[in-house]
């Protein structure tokens, strides 16, 4: 596996690939949290809730771009093939490459630690919610993860990485908030409408955005994330 990561990790960095993601990420968060007009300074409370809420949206387009080749410039080149001659499992060639675009995308968040940071010293009393804070970063970690998966999962279906890339924020869009939308609806008002809420990851992100580390949330999370990555496999046997 640590081979195959080392080997997309360099792909990532070697280009502008890993560094335009990350420097992208950080500049769009920086500028919504302290340039742009409602930024967290003219709130005049200490809180990032307007970062957890707009990141998720800023890794729907991030993480597909990061995504996209990982299987679909294999099949276009013919690499494929070759990496099925070497002494590696599928499971492994699918892990490296998961945990290398995993790493891309943990590597464009550790910087944004320093917000919770510079707010608890602006802050003149009280400070930030420390829990809160922590849980959400759990929270946004976990839906990287998810993610990360699915545009995994999307590359493994196409040899067009830009097919891959739609492919890819259309499911993460679908899965992120389409269920909260739906559960909305009048007529589903009473009924239904909480459980269609629970299979959509916003609400299980909302969840432990309270601080509160929940069971249930986390094994959501990760029932996702091996739901595409068995999907992902299944894929790769086909081929």
């Amino acid at each position: 596996m640590w081979p195959v990561c080392k080997k997309e990790l360099r792909q990532y960095f070697s280009s502008l690939t890993g560094y335009i993601a990350i420097i992208f990420f950080l500049i769009l968060t920086g500028a919504m949290l302290f340039v742009l007009p409602n930024n967290i300074l003219d709130f005049g409370y200490a809180t990032l809730d307007k970062f957890f809420d707009t990141a998720p949206w800023i890794l729907l387009v991030l993480i597909p771009a990061i995504t996209m080749r990982s299987f679909s410039d294999e099949y276009r080149a013919g690499t494929f093939e070759i990496l099925q001659t070497i002494p590696v499992t599928r499971w492994q060639l699918l892990s490296g490459k998961y945990v290398a675009a995993l790493l891309v995308v943990l590597t464009a968040l550790v910087p944004t630690l320093i917000y919770p940071y510079s707010l608890q010293q602006l802050s003149s009393t009280g400070g930030i919610d420390t829990g809160g804070t922590a849980g959400s970063y759990v929270g946004l970690l976990l839906l990287s993860a998810c993610f990360v998966a699915i545009g995994v999962c999307s590359s493994s279906l196409s040899a067009n990485a830009v097919v891959a890339f739609i492919g890819s924020a259309f499911l993460c869009v679908i899965v992120y908030s389409a269920f909260s939308a739906i559960s909305r609806i009048p007529a589903l008002e009473g009924g239904p409408d909480y459980y269609l809420e629970m299979l959509g990851i916003d609400f299980h992100y909302r969840s432990l955005s309270r601080g509160v580390i929940d069971t249930r949330d986390v094994v959501y999370f990760l029932s996702v994330i091996g739901l595409f990555l068995v999907i992902t496999h299944r894929n790769l046997v086909k081929r």
